[in-house]
C-alpha cells in the first residue's frame, strides 16, 4: 500500500491512502477515534484487497475461478484461524483493539459460521482496519503474511 519510487536522488512514497485523502480533500483519519465495527468495515476491505491482489497475481483466469479462491480466504472461519496463529505476535494495544472488535456487539448475524468464528474475524477485520488508518503497512502485511503462513501450514 505504501512503495517507495526514485526520482533522481529523492525517493518518492506512494501511500493508497495519502492520494485517496489528497485526491478528494478528506480529512486525515485518527485511528484511535473509530469504533471497533468501523475499523472492521475499513480492515474487511482492505484485508479483500490484499487476497484479490495475492489471487489475481496467480495469473489471468475465469472471475468466478478467482471469487472461489479468494472467497476461502475471507471467510470469517478462515480469518478466526489466522487470528488464532497471529495473537501470540500481537503488541499490547493491537490485542487491545483485537478484543474491543470481537466484543463488539455486531447487527449481522454470522452467515454459515460460528458465533466464535464471527466475532474473532470482526476482531482481526478491526485490527487490519487500525493498522491501515495508523499507515502501519509494514506491520498489517507482516500479521496477514504471519497469519497466511499458519493457513498454508494446516493445508487450508
Amino acid at each position: 500500500m505504501e512503495k517507495s519510487i526514485n526520482a533522481g536522488d529523492n525517493p518518492i512514497h506512494l501511500d493508497l491512502s495519502h492520494f485517496i485523502i489528497d485526491t478528494f480533500s478528506l480529512e486525515d483519519p485518527e485511528a484511535s477515534t473509530y469504533s471497533p465495527l468501523v475499523l472492521a468495515y475499513i480492515g474487511d476491505s482492505v484485508y479483500d484487497l490484499i487476497i484479490k491482489s495475492m489471487v489475481v497475481n496467480k495469473g489471468n483466469r475465469q472471475v468466478q475461478k478467482l471469487h472461489n479462491d479468494t472467497s476461502k480466504l475471507v471467510q470469517a472461519s478462515t480469518q478466526s484461524l489466522m487470528m488464532r496463529a497471529i495473537q501470540e505476535h500481537l503488541t499490547e494495544v493491537e490485542h487491545r483493539i483485537y478484543g474491543r472488535g470481537r466484543n463488539s456487539k455486531t447487527i449481522t448475524p454470522a452467515k454459515n459460521q460460528s458465533i466464535t468464528d464471527y466475532r474473532r474475524a470482526t476482531g482481526f477485520e478491526a485490527l487490519i482496519g487500525y493498522l491501515y488508518l495508523k499507515r502501519e503497512y509494514k506491520r498489517l502485511m507482516e500479521l496477514v503474511k504471519i497469519g497466511l503462513e499458519h493457513l498454508e501450514d494446516e493445508e487450508i
